[in-house]
């Protein structure tokens, strides 16, 4: 392996401790050596605190070393003020006489500015490596900055025979969750709660689970709780009114005469192509990821309109025999993985 391969994949594997909390900022790893030796590491600090690069650089306990290091990153050091000063201005100002970058920053502000400043101070760039590698990193930033949207992971849970839900009659007897699932397979759903930006809910799925729709197994930050309620038909009092999380409210009727503290509403034309619109508000709101968890309306919706990503299935071992049918979707395979006795599939919508 290349050297500056090597260094660049420690960044990307030091960036993935920035995943769910680094957003809106990219999740980003810096390593600094000297004579093929590691002397600083760091990633992306939590939304508002310093970026990998200032955090390597920190690390490093003799700065007079620096003078004479390879920085690497895997996203091209931003060159503006933003919530922090600019990390080109901080690798110029110690002097590093190396920086390897593994893909240029398509953002507005940076898009190649970055590396214009360096160049322009002596410093030696080398750009891109790994590009790829970095890309499938970066995918949430890039689709955000690239497409103007969202990155969309689907999530559902389906049957051996193909099934996502019991019959209504079953399931109206008591308003719950109805697990096809594992507790681990349920507990990594929660994990990936923690790691994303939002999760969106339909109605009906808001209705008859009523959900939390909280990380409450895992450690870490709750998502912004994303509900379609056309006709604000959820009763005040189920979970998505807790204040456990901030929520928004997907609605054609507007707020109603009293506002519950955390919740927001969100006018939309259900008329319209509504996944778009939905992107739309959450691109607006700064969202660079969504879990769209459900239900088969909701899910199908996104599928159709080819607004998605990435799609995490799960099938479990027991037979319905009968319900609402799982969603049918195409895309290239990724990874096949058994989770006790459940299987997890990851499609990519290519």
């Amino acid at each position: 392996m290349k050297i500056h391969e090597k260094y660049i994949l420690r960044c990307i594997e030091l960036a993935k401790n920035g995943l769910g909390t680094a957003a809106p900022n990219p999740m980003v790893g810096c390593v600094i050596t000297v004579d093929d030796q590691i002397i600083g590491e760091g990633f992306t600090s939590p939304y508002g605190g310093p970026h990998a690069e200032v955090n390597a650089i920190h690390a490093v306990s003799d700065k007079k070393q620096l003078k004479k290091a390879t920085l690497y990153v895997s996203l091209e050091p931003c060159s503006h003020y933003g919530k922090t000063p600019p990390c080109a201005d901080l690798i110029i100002s110690h002097g590093i006489p190396r920086v390897v970058i593994g893909l240029r920053d398509p953002h507005d502000k940076v898009d190649g500015k970055g590396i214009e400043k360096l160049l322009a101070a002596g410093v030696e760039v080398t750009c891109p490596v790994l590009e790829m590698e970095c890309r499938e990193d970066h995918r949430r930033f890039l689709t955000f900055q690239e497409k103007g949207r969202p990155y969309v992971l689907l999530k559902w849970a389906e049957s051996a025979d193909g099934y996502i839900a019991p019959k209504s009659d079953i399931r109206e007897k008591e308003p719950k969750p109805y697990w096809i699932t594992n507790r681990y397979s349920r507990q990594m759903v929660h994990q990936w709660r923690t790691e994303e930006q939002a999760i969106l809910v339909g109605t009906t799925t808001a209705m008859m689970d009523n959900p939390e729709l909280t990380p409450r197994t895992w450690v870490g930050k709750a998502p912004l709780r994303v509900v379609i309620d056309r006709k604000l038909k959820i009763p005040g009092n189920y979970h998505i009114y807790d204040n456990k999380a901030k929520t928004l409210i997907l609605t054609e009727e507007g707020p109603g005469p009293e506002t519950t503290p955390g919740v927001e509403y969100s006018t939309l034309d259900f008329s319209e192509n509504l996944p778009k619109q939905i992107c739309n508000r959450l691109y607006d709101r700064q969202v660079q990821s969504v879990i769209v968890e459900g239900g088969a309306k909701t899910l199908k919706s996104f599928i159709e309109a080819g607004l998605w990503d990435e799609a995490r299935i799960f099938k479990g071992p027991g037979s319905l025999g009968s319900g609402l049918k799982a969603p049918a979707i195409k895309g290239k395979e990724l990874s096949r993985e058994q989770i006790g006795n459940d299987l997890l599939r990851i499609l990519r919508n290519d």
